[in-house]
Order: structure tokens, then sequence, then C-alpha cells
């Protein structure tokens, strides 16, 4: 009498996602050096350069300029942070990393997934040390402020983690931070992260609204601002639908060449 072998398809639980794995890109990410200084020592130096001498004026809505400044900057540390740590794929399209995950039974959703999380771990480091610094500074916030405002500069950075998967799947990787870098900075400029947007003139103001960084440093600094728009959240979620649907069709281009 024969005995069948049933060999059954087994996928792994939660795609592949697991502690392991994710602690991995988390360890790769915080032991690349240049990564780390853009993220968190760049924005240091901006805020002592545009943000020390002046933290105690106050801008024409009466606000605070070193509170702005602060979370402005925390802003553009985190979304720098995670589009560099997004953009890392393009690092290992080109070693064939990316060719050797696909072999295993990690889904492409899973992948992406590890990716964004790593992301937001880099993007938390950056808050926290932009902040401390800050305090260091000697600029003060209540409580709830430095919350709310830190939150929605790491929450936020999601949008800008999707933007360097995107370009990290469309751009060999010698080019990827050549071009994300100076683009990062612009787009932080006219967003309204480097000057408050009430001084940079009526034009300029209107180009802000449609920048990806705009809806992020608004919502941010809502708590010392004491407003709120709607169109704010609907400018990050527009956006964030944009690099991931982006990201989504690299990422599936990418594919079908392995």
């Amino acid at each position: 009498m024969s005995t069948a072998t049933v060999i059954q398809d087994r996928k792994p639980s939660a795609g592949g996602v697991n502690r392991t794995f994710l602690w991995i890109e988390i360890k790769r990410m915080l032991r690349n050096r240049r990564t780390i200084i853009f993220t968190v020592f760049m924005p240091a130096v901006f805020f002592f350069i545009f943000g020390l001498s002046n933290k105690d004026k106050l801008l024409p809505n009466g606000h605070s300029y070193g509170q702005y400044i602060l979370i402005s900057l925390t802003v553009y540390a985190a979304m720098t942070a995670a589009t560099g740590a997004g953009s890392q794929v393009a690092v290992e399209r080109a070693q064939g990393w990316s060719r050797q995950l696909r072999l295993t039974p990690l889904l492409p959703g899973s992948y992406i997934a590890v990716k964004a999380l790593a992301a937001l771990t880099l993007s938390l480091v950056a808050v926290v040390a932009q902040f401390a610094i800050g305090a260091l500074a000697g600029v003060t916030m209540d409580a709830q402020t430095w919350l709310t405002a830190g939150l929605v500069a790491w929450l936020g950075s999601l949008v800008f983690a999707a933007l360097g998967l995107f370009v990290g799947y469309l751009m060999p990787s010698q080019n990827v931070m050549q071009i994300l870098g100076p683009a990062l900075a612009i787009l932080a400029m006219l967003g309204g992260l480097f000057m408050p947007i009430e001084v940079m003139g009526e034009t300029f103001g209107n180009i802000a609204k449609f920048t990806p960084a705009y809806g992020i440093g608004q919502l941010a600094r809502s708590p010392i601002t004491g407003t709120f728009d709607w169109a704010w959240i609907v400018n990050v979620v527009l956006w964030l639908v944009i690099f991931v649907a982006g990201a989504a069709m690299a990422f599936r281009r990418d594919t079908k060449r392995v």
C-alpha cells in the first residue's frame, strides 16, 4: 500500500513580516552615517543658523518664531529621514537584494510595509532629536503642543517614505540622493518650512498650498497657531495617495524585469 505525501503551500504569517526582518532593516538604516547626518545634524544646523538667534521674536501674527521654526525643521527632519529610508530600495536593487527577497515567501505588500515601518522608526529618531535640540536651546512649549506637533511630523513622514520608495524604484542608486536631497530642500522651502508663509508673499503663499510639505507643516504648527483647515488634511492624503500609487506602479514594473 502506497502512502501519499501531501505537500501544503504554507504562506508565512503576516505575509512574512516579523520582528527579525524589521530589526535588520532598522539597523541597516541607523548604520548609514550619511542618513544620520542629513536627518539629524543638518536640520539641527539649520535651526542654530536660522532659529536660535531669533527664537524669542514674534511673527506678524503674534506667534513665536522659535516655536515656528523648530516645529517646521522637525517636519523637515522627519520627511528627510523617511525619504532617505524609502529610497534605500534603489541600493538594494543595485546589489541584487530585492531579487533575493523575491525568491522567499515574503509578499510584496509585506516588503513595502517593512520599509514603511523602518522609515517611521528613523523619522521618529529625527523628531525626538530635533525637539531635544530645540528644548536645550531654550524653546518652550506646553506638553500637548510638543506631543501633537511631534505626532503630526512623525506620522506625516509616511508621505515622504512613499516618495522615497517611488523614486527608489525609478532611478539607479548612484543618482537617488543626489536628486532627492536638493528636491526635498526646495519642497521644504516652497512649503513654508524654512520661512513663515506669512512673509513669503501672496504668490509663493499660493504655490505653497499645492506642495507636499505644506499640509504636514500647517497641521504640525496648528497647536501654536490655533487654526485648522480641512484643506491641510486633503493635501496630506492626496500626496500620500499619489506617491503610494507611483511606488506601487514602479514596484510592479521593476518586478517584471526580475
